[in-house]
């Protein structure tokens, strides 16, 4: 099981210096994978209707596609995992243009996880709608896929069109794509279009059966399917190791420690806790 680590990036304020740092340390402390979560635009909650994600304008979140750039040429061999980038709020052909330069220049190191997010600001201010994001994360999943294989693309969905265009470069692979959520068409989307599902929280085990349930509808199989699990209701180095270890002993794939949420005051010592964490993994 690949073990990897969630930038703990609305604890450390934007800081340039602690991207490199904790970057590196992951990478030199035998992590697999840097995590990093993804908002646009944060929002105040006193609105209506009421806003119920857990993160406000007060919360920094930097790029990924930016963060993870400057990281490929800070390290050698960490791989960089979106968990998860709100895919319906962006120009599709936008997107599947800035991974594939990511993974071209990264030396294809990146694991494009995908959800349809919560903020129905953040939609408005990037001028796309709420309230078809899941149906046209379906579509645009499929267009990416086109974009990076096909050396011509035309499409004529109800969302995205495309007449004889391309972005070029393309990846010399085809990106694999990860689904994000906690909700039944995220399972159901996971299972039918996705190449692994990235679990939070404290229903993932039950997340997993409806997964395998959408798996087996679409006449595919749960073996080779990737399963990440970020231990974000963990609240010690303990409880990330219990978590870690259960996952990996009920066929996950990949784990991804969190630090967010521990009382950390510093990068120190967040890079303090993923190491002691590995240390007690085996690293």
């Amino acid at each position: 099981m690949k073990i990897g680590v969630v930038y703990p990036q609305i604890e450390l304020n934007g800081d340039p210096q602690a991207v490199r740092d904790f970057g590196q340390a992951a990478e030199a402390l035998g992590y697999d994978h840097l995590l990093a979560y993804d908002h646009v635009v944060g929002a105040t909650h006193d609105r209506e209707p009421k806003l119920w994600g857990p993160y406000t304008e007060q919360d920094p979140f930097h790029d990924p596609f930016v963060m993870f750039a400057y990281l490929a040429g800070q390290t050698e061999r960490l791989e960089f995992a979106t968990g998860v980038i709100i895919l319906p709020q962006r120009q599709t052909a936008l997107v599947a243009k800035q991974a594939a330069d990511l993974d071209l220049l990264s030396g294809e190191r990146l694991r494009f996880g995908i959800g349809v997010g919560w903020n129905y600001v953040e939609y408005d201010a990037l001028g796309q709608e709420f309230a078809t994001r899941g149906a046209r994360a379906d579509e645009q999943i499929e267009l990416m896929r086109r974009y990076w294989d096909e050396s011509l693309v035309s499409f004529n969905g109800r969302f995205d069109r495309v007449d004889r265009g391309n972005i070029l470069p393309r990846p010399k692979r085809r990106i694999p794509i990860w689904i994000g959520g906690f909700s039944e068409p995220a399972y159901r989307r996971g299972g039918t279009l996705g190449d692994g599902f990235i679990f939070a929280g404290p229903d993932h085990a039950a997340g997993w059966e409806r997964v395998k349930h959408h798996l087996a509808k679409a006449g595919r199989s749960a073996e080779g399917f990737g399963r990440d699990l970020i231990t974000n209701t963990a609240t010690s180095v303990d409880a990330c190791v219990a978590a870690v270890e259960g996952w990996r002993e009920n066929g996950g794939t990949h784990a991804s420690v969190c630090t967010m949420g521990m009382g950390l005051d510093s990068t120190a010592a967040h890079i303090d806790f993923i190491s002691t964490v590995r240390e007690r993994l085996g690293g």
